[in-house]
């Protein structure tokens, strides 16, 4: 048996434009019914239950705000989409804030809000009844089985049963459900595209294209390009046609990852797609609409990038709707015995060899170690290590000053038998006391004369080749030239500053 037709509520004061919309849903082949005020929705509410409710933000007895709030409060299963004022991007953050499943901007673009509509349908219980020439967006049917299965198993890539990565788990489930866009933050090495991953596989554009681009990678001649695609002909070596980023995403997840690093011209351009969902491809006159969500991670400070106008203030509104924080592996350090395993069972499968087993020794030996770059950094050790195990048993450098707790027998308490002073040495490292630097004055200048430190001895190991110190320290190429430059490092006159192939 066919499921019904999905059922649509539009409010709006204007009957032209209610008109529209209402016409352009039955074409569609859904159920509508239509309301010109607050209280009129109310009603409806009262009197039906509905899939989607497609309200304006004005209306002349008060907001749309409201019946997303009631929606909320009564916990009812439709999914509210609202309607803004053209460049009223605070009223679109506050709508995704409080719960909206997507906004459109007005004048509404009616292909895009066909998308948008059949995007807030699946999932609910009913479907658009079926039409021979639907765009790729609205052919995706409610969510089925598969579906679930994949998100889960991407969820399960989040390895540990700590607090905190139980809270990033909950959050990635709860937020994937709509299309607000997402700011992941967290250190080096904790793993913010397996969240992204994550959130794409569980939400609804699960069959759409994920498509991962590290901000930091691409020239910046090329931004504009890469991002919004290109026709033939616009630049030298344009031989034909091609998409952006935007477009390979259609119908998906676009993720952009270390966002801090793009220049503000090309956050500006940013900005506008985001806010227009569409794009210009360079060399084109005409506008593109395109269908996608916006995931986006860095391991910045933002807001104070922000206050230092090293980033636009509203695009990092704009991104940051909703904030996930992935914790550094130093909190979440109970989790180390699951994450090597899952982590050993990888590198058993990649290399088709079956790894050493790992030991309690050997997992005192890595907790040991401080595992700044976290995950990363634990997958290279973990590496490491079997390349280096010779036995059945996977073998561990301890890391320098630490001391192997096998090594050290503290003398017999009385009653204590030897099992038991064997198990308390490997449990609990050996504690050593240690007089605790001054703390600074100027906390600031401190860390910029250790960044310092540290940039200039790498640059004097690698030659003062910029291309191979950022490589050394893992950085972008822009981001060691702004270092260079915000910390007044000097350079040989015979370096170019922009010459890095030496």
């Amino acid at each position: 048996m066919n499921a019904p037709a999905a059922s649509i509520l539009v409010v709006d004061d204007e009957p032209d434009l209610r008109t529209l919309y209402e016409l352009t849903l039955l074409r569609e082949g859904y159920r509508v019914e239509t309301a010109s005020s607050v209280q009129e929705a109310r009603d409806q509410l009262k009197a039906h239950r509905f899939d989607a409710v497609i309200t304006d933000m004005r209306l002349p007895d008060g907001f749309g705000m409201e019946l997303l709030q009631d929606l909320r409060d009564q916990q009812r299963r439709e999914r509210c989409v609202v309607m803004t004022a053209y460049g009223s991007a605070e009223n679109a953050v506050e709508a995704l804030r409080s719960g909206a499943f997507d906004y459109l901007t007005k004048p509404v673009d009616l292909k895009q809000f066909r998308s948008v509509v059949a995007s807030a349908v699946q999932g609910t219980g009913g479907v658009p009844a079926p039409r021979a020439a639907r765009s790729p967006g609205q052919q995706r049917q409610a969510a089925t089985a598969a579906e679930h299965a994949s998100g889960n198993a991407a969820l399960d890539k989040l390895v540990g049963a700590s607090e905190a990565i139980r809270n990033v788990k909950q959050r990635v489930a709860k937020v994937s459900r709509g299309m607000a866009p997402v700011l992941i933050h967290g250190e080096s090495g904790t793993g913010k595209e397996l969240v992204a991953q994550a959130l794409h596989a569980s939400s609804q554009r699960a069959d759409g294209p994920l498509v991962a681009v590290n901000c930091g990678a691409i020239p910046e001649n090329l931004l504009e390009a890469e991002f919004f695609g290109a026709r033939k002909g616009s630049y030298t070596g344009a031989t034909q046609d091609r998409d952006g980023y935007f477009q390979a995403a259609r119908g998906g997840t676009l993720f952009l990852d270390e966002i801090g690093d793009l220049p503000l011209a090309m956050q500006s351009k940013l900005l506008r797609s985001i806010q227009e969902r569409s794009v210009r491809p360079l060399g084109s006159t005409q506008e593109e609409t395109v269908d996608v969500r916006i995931v986006s991670a860095t391991h910045r400070d933002l807001a104070a990038d922000v206050q230092s106008g090293r980033f636009r203030q509203d695009l990092y509104y704009r991104l940051n709707v909703i904030e996930i924080v992935i914790p550094p592996l130093r909190e979440r350090r109970e989790d180390l015995p699951a994450l090597c395993t899952a982590l050993l069972s990888r590198i058993a499968q990649e290399s088709g060899m079956p790894v050493p087993a790992l030991t309690d020794r050997a997992l005192a030996a890595i907790a040991a170690h401080p595992l700044t770059g976290n995950v990363r950094e634990l997958e290279n050790l973990l590496h490491r290590a079997v390349a280096l195990s010779d036995g059945e048993e996977l073998h561990v450098d301890w890391p320098t000053g630490a001391t192997d707790p096998q090594a050290v027998r503290p003398a017999a308490s009385p009653g204590s038998s030897p099992q038991t002073q064997t198990a308390d040495a490997t449990a609990s490292p050996p504690q050593t006391t240690t007089c605790a630097a001054p703390l600074p004055s100027d906390l600031q200048a401190w860390l910029d004369q250790q960044e310092r430190e540290i940039l200039i001895r790498a640059l004097k190991e690698a030659g003062f080749n910029r291309t191979a110190t950022a490589a050394r320290l893992g950085i972008s190429l822009r981001q060691i030239r702004y270092r260079i430059a915000r910390l007044n490092i000097a350079v040989p006159n015979d370096q170019d500053p922009h010459d890095d192939m030496g």
